[in-house]
């Protein structure tokens, strides 16, 4: 697996991509900017909703417990899974006991997590992505870019080439109206016609046993409302204590996410009821490395994640490489912490070095999780795990930084070295500019590193005069 920089180094040279990323996240962010200012009591929301996760990861055994009792006393079924390959195992199981060759899907960034698509083709059963965005990256082959808006990365008139190609659809326009006809047409099918469906979950609630889905196009309420069996699997931190709990979620979520004042289609389930909806109802709560995160008294402030997406939106770095670069479904600064957490730190630590550090994201996530502490505290585990492996051996930025550090925790040395830098400065500028420094070649390339001055602010104020 390539790192984080030789794949942003690749999208940056797509400039057709950036131009729609950069489009698409500056509508976003003006359009949620906006609403969120609406609500004088934002901060008091967003207090809540971090309070409300803190007590529930605090509980969430006995939470776990709690929903799954109500659940099975309302008639639908929990399994548990304790990693992705447990969890497309009961899945796909599950769908073979229907004897249905297909499945629609909503609400897929979990699926995509421990990879199901491939798992159900495997078994011959052909998945249909119901999310307009989702959809589109399916028929395109890709990988899903934006946790909102899986295919921003596209903009409607590749989007056209690729319903015509797709759908045999060659008169389509690239009219936003047109399109999402074409959309319609080819799901509406799979809709009447498909007797089992796989969703996510935005929350359950260990109170009543209801699970929740809240989307805008509708196209969850099909599947969640038509076909005979329903399979919902969720992350074992998406469940809530209280049902009014979902009071603060259902305001911030769809402000902080799309900029709305309150989502179009919220579908809140508990269990079956006959006459009404699917007649099985099937819960998978993940781990995944879910526990792993929770054990970490500094990182499992990444579990307060409800998925928004506003911290892509307002991330330099999102912005410019896209999120192809991140090599996961969860992308941009929570997908920099998330995905090194749950994939391991020597598969994928690169991202979480994919920052920098400006806090943008911590000041406007909806559930204040401090990503650029919980990026630090990452960098540093994977400079341990590092140094782990070279068997005790000091790296060239380990010596480095230890060298630093004594020189910074000395006072004659830090003098004695800032003479010393003056003397070298003063012989190798140009204009006033160090050349390109031995060892960080490519660091000087994007950067002009002023030469130190030839006599230290300590030196000027030792011989100064004193004032009369």
């Amino acid at each position: 697996m390539s790192d984080f920089p030789s794949r942003a180094h690749t999208s940056l040279k797509n400039a057709q991509m950036r131009r729609n990323v950069r489009k698409a996240v500056t509508t976003i962010r003006t359009k949620t900017g906006r609403v969120i200012a609406e609500r004088a009591d934002w901060q008091q929301l967003r207090d809540a909703g971090s309070a409300i996760k803190t007590e529930a990861l605090g509980s969430l055994d006995t939470l776990l417990i709690q929903l799954e009792e109500r659940i099975q006393a309302a008639g639908g079924v929990v399994h548990w899974a304790r990693d992705a390959a447990e969890a497309r195992q009961i899945i796909v199981g599950l769908v073979q006991a229907t004897d249905s060759p297909t499945v629609i899907k909503i609400k897929s960034m979990t699926t995509d997590e421990i990879e199901l698509n491939p798992a159900l083709e495997a078994a011959g059963i052909r998945p249909i992505e119901t999310d307009l965005a989702d959809m589109i990256v399916q028929l395109a082959n890709e990988k899903p870019s934006h946790l909102l808006v899986p295919a921003i990365h596209k903009n409607r008139a590749e989007i056209r080439s690729l319903f015509q190609a797709e759908m045999s659809r060659p008169e389509l326009t690239d009219n936003p109206r047109d399109l999402t006809d074409a959309a319609r047409t080819y799901l509406r099918d799979h809709f009447t016609h498909t007797r089992v469906a796989i969703s996510g979950a935005n929350f359950a609630v260990a109170e009543t046993g209801a699970v929740g889905v809240v989307e805008s196009e509708g196209n969850g309420r099909m599947c969640l409302t038509l076909p005979d069996t329903l399979i919902s699997i969720m992350g074992i931190e998406k469940v809530l204590p209280r049902w009014q709990d979902l009071e603060v979620f259902l305001q911030l979520l769809p402000r902080a996410a799309t900029g709305e004042r309150m989502n179009p289609y919220n579908s809140i389930w508990t269990g079956v009821t006959p006459g009404d909806g699917p007649t099985a109802f099937h819960l998978v709560l993940l781990d995944n490395g879910r526990t792993r995160i929770l054990a970490d008294q500094i990182a499992r402030q990444t579990l307060h994640c409800i998925r928004c997406s506003r911290c892509l939106n307002v991330c330099p770095v999102y912005e410019r490489a896209g999120g192809h670069a991140y090599d996961s479904m969860y992308q941009g600064p929570i997908g920099a912490v998330l995905t090194p957490q749950l994939r391991g730190l020597a598969e994928a630590g690169s991202p979480a070095f994919a920052s920098s550090l400006c806090g943008a994201c911590h000041e406007a996530c909806p559930v204040q999780i401090d990503i650029p502490r919980i990026l630090v505290h990452l960098r540093g585990a994977a400079v341990e795990a590092s140094r782990a492996t070279l068997g005790g051996k000091l790296s060239a930025e380990t010596l480095a930084m230890a060298s630093a550090a004594r020189i910074f925790g000395n006072a004659a040395m830090f003098g004695f070295t800032q003479d010393a830098a003056g003397l070298l400065g003063a012989m190798v500028q140009q204009d006033g500019l160090l050349p390109r420094l031995p060892g960080l070649g490519a660091w000087s390339l994007s950067r002009e590193l002023p030469a130190p001055a030839r006599q230290s602010f300590r030196a000027w104020w030792k011989q100064r005069k004193p004032q009369a």
